[in-house]
C-alpha cells in the first residue's frame, strides 16, 4: 500500500521501504519485534495470520504501534504528482500531495455533457463542452419531436424523431423512478424523527406530572399547617368570653419587671376585626417577674 519507489526524487533510504510491499512506507507501524511495514500491508497479515509477516512471531493489532519521527521524515521526501502520467510535472513534497491533488489541472475529469463518457484533464473540461464534445447542445430538432440535437447526431444525420422521444421518456420516467424512491426515503427518516420528537414530548410531559404532584403534595402540607395553625388561634379566648380584674404585686429584679407595654390597640386585632383602646402587655421576659406562675400574660390590659 505505500508509494512507488519511482516517484521521488533521488534514492530512497531503505528504512524507508515496508517489509511486505518493498515501497516507500506509507503510515508505518512497528511490531513488537522491531519490523515496520505500512499500515494498509501490515493490518490485514496480522489479522489473518496473527503473526509478524517477518519472523511469524505471533502477535496481535493491539501490539502495533505508530512510528511518527520516522513518518515525519517520509513526509519531508519530495514526490511526483499522482497524475504525473497524464501530464503534471509537479514534484512536492509529500506532506503537500493531498493539497496539490486538490487543485491540479491534470486531475481526471468526465465530461458533463449527458451521453459523453471521455474523461479528460480537468483543465481541457471546459474547452472540450464547448468546442469539441459530439454530444454538446446544437439546437432543437425541427422535424416535430422539438428535443435538443447533438453535434454528433447532426453531423451523421443520426437523429430520428420516435427513437429520441422513446429515449426520452425512459429518461423520465427512470427520473421519476428515482425521485419517487428518495421521496420515500425522506419519508421514512421524516416518520423516524417524528416517533424521536413525539418520543421527547412525552418524556417531558412525564416530567412536568411528576413536578406538578411534587408542588401539589407540598401545597397540601403548607394547607394542612396553615388550617392547624387557624384552628389553634380559634381556640384561644377572644371577645365575649369573661374577663376579670386581678391585682397583682411585682418585685423588680434588677430594677426591671420583666414585662414590656404598648398603647393604642393590642398586638393582634380580635378576630371580628374591632379592637379598643387602653395599655396592653406586649412582651414578657421569660424569666422576670412577671413570668411567674399567676404573672401577666400577653394581651392583657393594664386598667391601673
Amino acid at each position: 500500500m505505500g508509494f512507488e519507489l519511482d516517484r521521488f526524487s533521488g534514492e530512497v533510504d531503505p528504512d524507508f521501504k515496508c517489509n511486505l510491499c518493498n515501497k516507500v512506507l506509507e503510515d508505518p507501524l512497528t511490531t513488537p519485534c522491531g519490523h515496520v511495514f505500512c499500515a494498509g500491508c501490515v493490518l490485514p497479515w496480522v489479522v489473518q495470520q496473527g503473526s509478524c509477516p517477518v519472523n511469524c512471531q505471533r502477535i496481535s493489532t493491539k501490539e502495533l504501534n505508530h512510528v511518527l519521527p520516522l513518518k515525519s521524515l517520509i513526509l519531508k521526501l519530495d514526490i511526483k504528482c499522482d497524475n504525473h502520467a497524464r501530464g503534471c510535472e509537479a514534484v512536492v513534497p509529500l506532506q503537500h500531495l493531498g493539497e496539490h491533488a486538490e487543485t491540479c489541472d491534470f486531475s481526471p475529469a468526465k465530461c458533463r455533457n449527458r451521453g459523453c463518457r471521455q474523461v479528460l484533464n480537468l483543465r481541457d473540461v471546459e474547452a472540450h463542452m464547448r468546442e469539441r464534445c459530439e454530444a454538446r447542445p446544437a439546437g432543437l430538432c425541427e422535424q416535430g419531436c422539438g428535443l435538443v440535437l447533438t453535434h454528433g447526431e447532426r453531423r451523421a444525420g443520426a437523429h430520428g424523431c420516435l427513437r429520441a422521444l422513446r429515449a426520452h421518456g425512459a429518461a423520465l420516467q427512470a427520473r421519476a423512478a428515482a425521485l419517487e424512491k428518495a421521496l420515500k426515503k425522506e419519508a421514512l427518516r421524516a416518520g423516524k424523527r417524528e416517533q424521536s420528537l413525539l418520543s421527547r414530548l412525552a418524556a417531558a410531559q412525564l416530567e412536568l406530572q411528576v413536578t406538578a404532584l411534587r408542588y401539589q403534595k407540598r401545597f397540601t402540607q403548607y394547607s394542612a399547617r396553615l388550617d392547624a395553625l387557624a384552628r389553634a388561634r380559634a381556640a384561644s379566648p377572644g371577645k365575649g368570653e369573661e374577663t376579670k380584674a386581678l391585682t397583682l404585686v411585682l418585685h423588680r429584679d434588677s430594677g426591671s419587671l420583666g414585662f414590656n407595654i404598648i398603647g393604642g390597640r393590642p398586638c393582634v386585632d380580635n378576630q371580628d376585626g374591632s379592637s379598643s383602646e387602653g395599655i396592653f402587655v406586649s412582651k414578657i421576659v421569660d424569666t422576670g417577674p412577671a413570668a411567674k406562675e399567676g404573672g401577666l400574660q400577653i394581651h392583657d390590659r393594664i386598667i391601673e
